[in-house]
């Protein structure tokens, strides 16, 4: 009992882990726009990973949790944060400056969508139709949410190649998501987000080289060295510890659905930052998000629910 009573305070924190992520990524763009007023948004990206890093590989420091790497775990980590974690940063970074903010939460709520056929092909998870009802649900949420904040949503021109980009960035975002689930079994969470964080980084920085060069850092606002620091301490560093830690926890399906909560703390994050509006299609759209995490929450108690008695249980 002891053990099963552990196991369930466990997942409970994992839960309000991944609610806090959700909460501070929710945060991040208006913050990310305020450092954007004065360095472009590659060199920008580049800054708040290199802060990130920083940050992370004190924790790991700090852990004491550090241990050298196998040669096959090595490739893993490689992989993730290449087809991971680098595509997500590259092409979320360009594919943002492409297409309206309506186009993007589209593209950002198919992460779920992406890690469920993720685990589904290398046979990780199965699809159950809890989860498929409850991706769906908070899909909807999503759509109420950008239709009642009256944000454009548009494939025509240059659109479509950055609403295309930013699908991409979530693909990649879902492959780093489940495949360093892989990696928490033997290494802490703190050495796998500061390994990938730092591959990542040396990546990004080898394509924006040009770029880093045009911007006189010594020059910029204490606005934009806030906006830089808070976005890498909040939005990458604490907020992947939590969000690896969390998917190990729970699992990566179950997680990627508290993904789905980012625009809802968006959108009350811009009304009180910004004064943008928050009606009641965007009220709805919250209940629908939120209701779409319940159900996958509770997809076990779900499916029993729905299950088809036996005939000993008729009996």
């Amino acid at each position: 009992m002891t053990e099963v009573a552990n196991t369930k305070s466990r997942v409970r924190l994992a839960e309000c882990m991944l609610l806090l992520v959700a909460l501070m990524w929710g945060m991040n763009p208006p913050v990310i726009k305020l450092g954007l007023q004065h360095i472009p948004p590659l060199p920008y990206n580049v800054a708040r990973m290199v802060v990130g890093s920083l940050f992370a590989l004190g924790a790991l420091w700090l852990s004491g949790t550090w241990r050298r790497p196998s040669r096959a775990d090595l490739g893993v980590l490689l992989r993730t944060s290449i087809f991971g974690f680098f595509v997500f940063q590259i092409f979320f970074t360009e594919g943002i400056q492409r297409t309206t903010s309506g186009n993007a939460a589209f593209m950002f709520c198919l992460l779920p969508v992406f890690v469920l056929l993720l685990n589904r092909f290398f046979g990780f998870d199965s699809i159950n139709r809890a989860v498929v009802v409850g991706i769906a649900c908070s899909m909807a949420g999503i759509a109420l949410i950008v239709i009642g904040a009256g944000k454009e949503v548009s494939l025509a021109g240059h659109h479509l190649l950055g609403a295309f980009l930013v699908l991409l960035s979530q693909v990649g975002y879902a492959y780093y998501t489940v495949f360093s689930k892989e990696l928490l079994d033997r290494y802490s969470t703190y050495q796998v987000t500061a390994s990938m964080m730092i591959v990542t980084t040396v990546m990004l920085l080898a394509v924006s080289v040009p770029e880093m060069r045009s911007v006189d850092w010594t020059a910029l606002p204490a606005s934009a060295w806030g906006s830089v620091v808070f976005s890498a301490v909040f939005g990458l560093c604490l907020g992947n510890f939590l969000w690896i830690w969390g998917s190990g926890v729970i699992g990566t399906s179950r997680a990627s659905v508290f993904n789905n909560l980012t625009p809802v703390f968006a959108v009350v994050a811009a009304y009180f930052l910004l004064g943008e509006t928050f009606g009641l299609t965007q009220v709805a759209g919250a209940v629908c998000v939120f209701g779409g995490v319940y159900i996958t929450r509770n997809r076990d108690r779900f499916l029993r629910r729905n299950a088809v008695p036996s005939q000993a249980e008729r009996a």
